[in-house]
């Protein structure tokens, strides 16, 4: 499919973008269901430069047509995630669609393409995350932007809940190591998961960075702190609402605090500067919201951070 107005073959294109409209295990608002198709609709007005990454959409950049059923899954499983006696089945249709993105990007990463998901809620990745670590055999970091820590070991009994990827990643995956940045809504039973896996997870909290930033640090210095903390090959995990709410308003879970789109462009660049290579990537949570319609100015910003992924990933390859 047409992504950001350009024609693209499959086969040619460096980058395969993946819809996964999943979104049962939400546990306050919903819409991100839509995020791949509102993403898509805004993407169409994005002008094709980068004052970083230059143009690039020349190496081709695909979307992938929905696969593995998982839109008429969703619309199945989520009315029936708030009845307790659904749980089983929910827990299955979750690993449904784990394996189904897990064989789509194993299949992408064999063909030596680049693999992108576009969520759904924040458990949409999983079976991407399965694939890159199968392939890069535990030789990877997730860069990790949230306003949530999503360590939970389970969440409102869902084992592949939004609020567990992070918690899933690491009792289950091989990686070097997990670097979680802006994050300042968690609870107890997270902040003790990180103090306890202290060598492979490092979290930069969003009230850390913005004092220092108060205290005269520049952004800049920040970034090198967090970026020393990352092995070579980096996957990007990017829950929108890592953002300042004002960038994504009609996100599920919006927190105040959050990172402004200037700062997230000047780490993508510095990424780059640093040499590191970008081996797949997500982004999720992107919304419709409760009034549809209202979302447009989420998905704006959902689909030039898209464009930004799509432009590191390539030019660090």
């Amino acid at each position: 499919m047409k992504i950001f107005g350009v024609d693209a073959r499959k086969e040619n294109s460096k980058i395969i973008l993946l819809p996964v409209p999943w979104e049962v295990t939400t546990s306050y608002g919903g819409g991100t269901s839509f995020g791949p198709e509102i993403i898509n609709k805004a993407s169409q007005q994005v002008d094709l430069f980068d004052n970083h990454f230059g143009s690039f959409t020349d190496q081709g950049i695909f979307l992938e047509e929905d696969f593995g059923n998982i839109a008429e899954l969703n619309l199945e499983f989520k009315p029936l995630a708030r009845d307790p006696k659904s749980i089983t089945k929910i827990n299955a249709a979750s690993s449904k669609v784990n394996e189904a993105v897990r064989l789509k990007t194993s299949e992408i990463l064999k063909s030596g393409k680049i693999c992108g998901v576009i969520g759904g809620d924040h458990s949409a990745p999983f079976g991407a995350l399965q694939a890159v670590a199968e392939h890069f055999k535990g030789d990877f970091g997730i860069l990790h932007f949230d306003a949530h820590a999503d360590l939970r070991e389970s969440y409102q009994g869902f084992e592949f809940s939004h609020a567990s990827i992070m918690n899933n990643v690491i009792n289950r995956l091989s990686l070097t190591k997990l670097v979680q940045v802006g994050i300042r809504d968690y609870c107890e039973e997270e902040k003790h998961f990180i103090e306890s896996h202290a060598e492979t997870v490092k979290t930069f909290y969003d009230d850390y960075l913005k004092s220092e930033q108060l205290k005269g640090k520049p952004w800049a210095s920040l970034v090198d702190e967090i970026i020393s903390e990352l092995p070579k090959n980096i996957y990007i995990s990017f829950d929108i609402d890592g953002l300042e709410p004002s960038l994504c308003p009609n996100t599920g879970t919006p927190v105040p605090g959050g990172l402004s789109f200037n700062e997230i462009s000047f780490f993508l660049n510095r990424l780059l500067e640093k040499n590191k290579k970008i081996v797949g990537f997500d982004l999720c949570e992107v919304s419709l919201g409760e009034n549809r319609g209202s979302s447009e100015w989420d998905a704006n910003v959902g689909a030039r951070i898209l464009f930004k992924l799509c432009g590191l990933a390539l030019r660090t390859n």
